[in-house]
């Protein structure tokens, strides 16, 4: 009688777990539905991480951590989509008009008859047109590159001055003719980590629009502070300026301001100096009153000694 006892206790109790096993089944297997379904839905709200330490709440915290990280992906992928369409929407919007001078230079050529100074002339200007289409695609390419990691900066520790230099020996000619004065301090022993060739692309960018903004007779300013943590290259000019609400603007790419599109340039030699500045952890800085000339500031950190 006693076994027999026993062994309906045992089958009560059994049932009785075997009840309650398959409620709690039932109800996280609820849950786990609900909560996907949120996430589907794209309830964040709905599905905030509890303070709690059951099974079900471990697998919640981490449905909500892949939901993040997909949605966190998504909105890359979207920002990378809409970057790209804006990518091909400018270059679209710049070789829109030398192509279109080249067809009606190329049409006048052939239709008209023209003496042998007239048809030079228009072939010069046919070969400023192809040449400002080769600056506007050798830009593209560097920055696409750069912008995408096919090419990354070599930095290593060296003499600013050489850089210097090499960028300086772009503007020389082009300020010269304008009668613009360059004055340039640079201590020739101070050296900070950086990549020689695009840090001189870099500053060449900015000292190219400094002697194109620059009237005939002006004056351009290169100084190189060494601060402690960072090396700063100063480069001041006696331009025409840049308005404050304007200052932000200049760094985009194909930004020119509506009064400048008589000047020779496509827009994008500050945003290729920005990037490459910042792609050194480094900054670039602007200051300018209009009639009153600009200065541009780079910041390239300092190697830290090793302890």
């Amino acid at each position: 009688m006693s076994y027999l006892f026993a062994a309906i206790i045992y089958l009560l109790t059994s049932g009785l777990t075997i009840f309650l096993l398959r409620k709690r089944f039932v109800q996280f297997a609820d849950d786990m539905i609900r909560q996907m379904d949120d996430i589907i839905a794209g309830r964040l709200a709905a599905i905030e991480i509890k303070n709690q330490d059951t099974l079900s709440d471990k697998v919640h915290h981490r449905m909500v951590k892949l939901y993040k990280i997909m949605t966190s992906s998504q909105a890359r992928i979207a920002e990378e989509r809409a970057e790209l369409q804006a990518l091909i929407s400018d270059i679209s919007h710049q070789v829109k008009t030398p192509i279109a001078n080249l067809k009606m230079i190329n049409s006048t050529l052939i239709c008209n008859e023209m003496s042998d100074g007239q048809r030079r002339e228009f072939l010069e200007t046919a070969d400023g047109q192809l040449d400002k289409l080769d600056f506007l695609m050798q830009s593209m390419i560097k920055t696409s590159r750069l912008e995408t990691g096919v090419i990354t900066l070599n930095k290593t520790a060296q003499p600013l001055y050489g850089t210097l230099a090499s960028a300086l020996g772009g503007i020389l000619l082009p300020a010269e003719k304008k009668k613009i004065d360059v004055a340039v301090d640079c201590p020739e022993y101070l050296s900070v980590s950086h990549d020689r060739k695009w840090t001189a692309e870099a500053l060449f960018n900015i000292l190219d629009n400094a002697v194109k903004y620059t009237n005939n007779g002006g004056h351009i300013a290169v100084k190189v502070l060494d601060q402690e943590m960072y090396v700063k290259i100063e480069i001041s000019d006696t331009g025409r300026g840049i308005p404050e609400r304007h200052q932000a603007d200049i760094w985009k790419r194909f930004y020119r301001e509506e009064d400048v599109h008589d000047t020779e340039g496509v827009g994008i030699g500050l945003y290729l100096c920005r990037k490459i500045i910042i792609l050194q952890s480094g900054y670039t800085v602007v200051s300018s009153q209009p009639g009153k000339g600009s200065a541009f500031s780079v910041y390239l950190p300092k190697k830290l000694k090793e302890s």
